[in-house]
């Protein structure tokens, strides 16, 4: 028959993960709002305010990632998300702030993780783009489609295999077909 202790140990191993994970699963929302209002700031203009929530948002995920003490919550849905967001955030700031992007640190994101909030950051300067080319700025949407260009050169000397990074670089390429659209436009109506 079945070891009632073997068993019992079990059931509490299986407890404790569930609730660590609902940790992670409550850290990683700190994580995901965090990065909505750094990009939502920068998008405003608002760079001093960005700076300070990127800095509680940073602080949030080392939070996250000492949570993590059993890696499978580390790459499991919600932590993976949040640290995608985190990467998309900082990186679309840094752009903003200095036109380079963040290096990958890997004592704070993996490499797919990393790779992925790149792919979401172009959404981000592509909304830039659209919005500094509304408002006249012509240069900075040139700079941001250059931006999306690069990425999608870097990452196409990549050999992918996982199924979630190929789907984000083809979405890469469609941001990056929209915006050599926009600067064709802006050629066109000589703006440029």
């Amino acid at each position: 028959m079945i070891d009632k202790e073997n068993f019992a140990a079990i059931k509490k191993s299986l407890e404790q993960y569930d609730s660590q994970r609902e940790l992670v699963i409550k850290k990683s929302r700190d994580v995901l709002k965090l990065s909505k209002q750094v990009i939502y700031a920068v998008h405003r203009g608002d760079v001093k305010h960005a700076d300070t929530l990127a800095a509680q948002m940073k602080k949030e995920l080392k939070d996250l990632l000492g949570l993590c003490s059993v890696p499978e919550l580390a790459f499991e849905g919600s932590a993976s998300i949040a640290i995608q967001e985190f990467v998309e955030a900082s990186a679309y700031l840094s752009f903003v702030k200095s036109g380079k992007m963040i290096p990958y640190t890997p004592d704070l994101v993996d490499t797919s993780n990393y790779l992925m909030g790149l792919c979401d950051l172009t959404g981000e300067l592509s909304r830039r783009a659209t919005n500094q080319a509304a408002t006249g700025n012509f240069k900075e949407s040139v700079k941001a489609k250059e931006a999306i260009e690069e990425i999608y050169a870097y990452l196409l000397q990549l050999d992918i295999r996982e199924n979630e990074l190929r789907r984000k670089v083809d979405g890469v390429k469609y941001e990056l077909k929209k915006m050599e659209d926009l600067v064709c436009e802006l050629k066109l109506r000589e703006k440029i």
